[in-house]
């Protein structure tokens, strides 16, 4: 049951409209620059087709239960970063040692905000910010020494529990670290304060929270951790919370900071951490039920981090890492602790204020990419995939010359990266305003947290002229497990395991995957290496679930992911356990699959499959582009505000018939198409609690929210769904 989507370049094209006698002159044109072009080309260059060809992981024995490892790391896996750091408090001390004066976290400043009133009365705040504001490694250093010296003079004591509760930026990094330091090991970081402060217990001793909103509901935290004693705010001073019990007191960071500078650390001698103590206590996105807490090593971060790093290539002082993703999140803090370890500079966004046209962002004024023109970004394929929508919705608005144009070169791009060549002059005259969106310098794009759709990878690939990684990895794993290599344009594949890591894959019956397969072995992916964490925090039944040891000690993870080795020794995704569901004829649904096949459609902003074994069909709840959907409904003569548009059966029934065509050209099973769905009015935001702070869908939470109408479809008569299959 194999759902890779094929991604030949054929299937990806762009459609034009151009008259067949000029497209066949401009095809010559096109082959004659092609040849005179791949000539010098072919003699000066090894083809980036021949790198991504070569071996880039094998078997270490030849049994088919085998791990494979990276052939960089055949002879043993790679653990540390640096001789003698085996601890991040090190890995930090001698970054801050070897690039001492040179700029490590930046800030923009905030010069105004306004609110705008929005046509259907809404209001919005939008911000004009300045440049970027930056600090040292070395007065980053003196910041974290100072703030962990602060709480130790708080009463705070080594390895005992602190919350972070803060949106990504320098702060947080800067608590992350005095963490490290002062080995306040068991550092909660969580972006879902009540669900962290639950799964924390009441027995929680001393407890330092950061609060970016001191206006925050107190009586919440109060009632969950009857113990706390310090709340520590980012910005501004105090609130005035009289209603807070005896006891709890409320400081700055800037304050704790200070009582840092002035007291002696000899009079409070700091407890250094040693490799195997708990670094973070990192709680999962809950995508697939309640969120877990992972208890993650500093040996565990560090071996990971390790690994990503190898597949970066000369990544150092010259590299910008614009950072926007929940630092809650391994995806995010792996990614900035990589770079702040090789020198590069990290400068803070928000999903809010990325680009010029996001939501915060004044019009007119210029969005953190373009001000930080950055090297390097991590993103979500949700993030991904509203870009692509959002420029190909642009080149739809174009003139008819403009839009063949691009779509010409598009194609021209597609087949040349496809033969493992680049396109100079298609990225200087064609893609430099979209690749601008991004700041007009990224040469690497790194996607993880969920699948990348072929479509949206290879966009990515064209239109902003760089490599865009696929990554694979868990909270579980210290977010390390396969990157793709920068030179491997192939999509649909996640790469090699890291130099850190060996995977290996585990048959499972009941789904019909076995290691013995051909032409490739499949099986549930098991990741083995150091950075593979110690279990979860007070959960013993589901740490003896997920890990184990092997007969030499080292630690083995089940991923409950189904994947595939190619040749080459790369890795395929094709099905996770948890997403597959078995129907009431038998047939097995991958509700993944069903929803990777559509979700890149124009009118689908966001889709969710489901399905269970006590009926014999698929429905789905998804959410409609406002624009597309109410222009769908001007071509039927529907009429109706947004809500009684998406409340409307007629409505469903015409976006059905646009999904089941897109399932049947997406080459679905029949019992795969949805025969019913339901639209929802209003976006899936982490605010709903309907999807992670990553963007993945939160399926208990799905279907609960909509049981009402799946008992509604339940008791719907309906044939089969309005198409007949090819």
């Amino acid at each position: 049951m194999n759902n890779h989507v094929s991604s030949k370049p054929s299937t990806m094209k762009l459609k034009h409209t151009i008259n067949p006698i000029l497209l066949y002159f401009i095809h010559f044109i096109i082959s004659l620059y092609t040849i005179l072009t791949y000539i010098p080309y072919y003699f000066l260059s090894e083809s980036r087709q021949e790198k991504s060809n070569r071996i880039k992981a094998k078997p270490v024995n030849s049994k088919p239960e085998s791990a494979y490892r990276s052939v960089n790391s055949l002879d043993g896996l790679a653990s540390v970063l640096y001789p003698g750091c085996d601890t991040l408090d090190k890995v930090f001390m001698h970054a801050k040692n070897k690039f001492k004066d040179k700029s490590l976290l930046g800030t923009r400043e905030v010069l105004n905000e306004e609110d705008e009133v929005q046509p259907n009365g809404k209001i919005f705040k939008k911000v004009i910010l300045g440049n970027y504001n930056w600090l040292s490694y070395e007065e980053v250093f003196v910041r974290a020494s100072n703030f962990g010296n602060g709480l130790q003079m708080l009463g705070q004591k080594p390895k005992t529990n602190i919350a972070i509760f803060c949106e990504t930026r320098a702060e947080w990094m800067i608590a992350a670290q005095a963490c490290f330091m002062y080995n306040f090991q068991r550092m909660w970081a969580f972006s879902s304060l009540k669900c962290g402060l639950k799964c924390c217990g009441k027995g929680v001793p001393v407890v330092a929270q950061w609060l970016t909103n001191p206006t925050r509901n107190h009586e919440d935290i109060v009632s969950l951790v009857p113990r706390l004693r310090h709340i520590i705010t980012v910005d501004g001073k105090p609130p005035a919370w009289s209603e807070f019990p005896k006891g709890v007191i409320v400081h700055t960071m800037a304050a704790v900071q200070a009582l840092g500078a002035k007291a002696s650390v000899e009079n409070k001698p700091q407890s250094k951490p040693m490799p195997l103590d708990i670094a973070v206590i990192m709680y999962t996105s809950g995508s697939t039920g309640l969120p877990k807490g992972v208890m993650i090593s500093h040996s565990n971060i560090i071996a990971g981090i390790t690994g990503m790093a190898e597949r970066i290539p000369e990544l150092g002082e010259k590299d910008v890492y614009i950072g926007y993703l929940p630092l809650a999140h391994v995806l995010e803090l792996s990614a900035e602790l990589v770079c702040l370890s090789h020198g590069c500079r990290i400068g803070y966004s928000s999903p809010q204020t990325l680009a010029d046209q996001s939501s915060k962002i004044k019009k007119g004024s210029k969005g953190d990419a373009s001000m930080l023109k950055p090297t390097l970004m991590a993103a979500v394929p949700e993030i991904m995939d509203r870009i692509y929508k959002n420029v190909m919705n642009k080149v739809n608005e174009m003139s008819s010359f403009q839009r063949n144009l691009f779509i010409l070169a598009y194609n021209y791009k597609m087949e040349q990266i496809s033969k493992g060549c680049s396109t100079p002059l298609c990225d200087r005259f064609i893609f430099r305003k979209v690749r601008s969106l991004l700041g007009g310098n990224t040469r690497l794009l790194l996607c993880g947290g969920a699948p990348l759709s072929a479509a949206t990878q290879r966009f990515m690939n064209i239109c902003f002229c760089c490599p865009v990684g696929q990554g694979y990895g868990l909270t579980e794993s210290s977010g390390a497990g396969t990157i793709t290599e920068v030179w491997d344009y192939n999509t649909g594949r996640v790469g090699a395991p890291l130099v850190c890591c060996e995977i290996k894959l585990k048959n499972w019956e009941e789904g019909g995957y076995f290691n013995t397969d051909k032409p490739h072995p499949r099986g549930e992916i098991l990741i083995g290496g150091q950075n593979v964490t110690m279990g979860y925090y007070k959960n013993e039944a589901k740490t003896k679930a997920d890990f184990f040891e092997d007969e030499n000690g080292q630690r083995w993870l089940c991923t409950g992911d189904i994947g595939e080795f190619d040749p080459d020794g790369c890795l395929k995704i094709i099905d996770r356990k948890k997403d597959l569901v078995k129907l009431q004829a038998g047939e097995y649904v991958s509700l993944g699959k069903v929803e990777a096949a559509l979700k890149n459609l124009p009118l689908i902003d966001n889709i969710c499959a489901y399905a269970n074994s006590y009926h014999s069909y698929v429905i789905g709840f998804v959410v409609p582009n406002q624009k597309e959907l109410t222009e769908l409904a001007r071509k039927k003569g529907l009429t109706g505000t947004w809500e009684e548009l998406c409340n409307s059966r007629e409505m469903e029934n015409e976006v059905l018939k646009v999904l089941s065509e897109a399932a049947i050209s997406a080459s679905l099973e029949k019992f795969e198409i949805p025969v019913k769905i339901r639209l929802s009015p209003e976006p899936w935001t982490p605010e709903t609690g309907l999807v992670t702070d990553a963007f993945k869908l939160k399926r208990k939470e799905l279907k609960t929210h909509y049981q009402a109408d799946i008992e509604r479809i339940k008791k719907m008569k309906f044939g089969w769904c309005c198409m007949k299959q090819k």
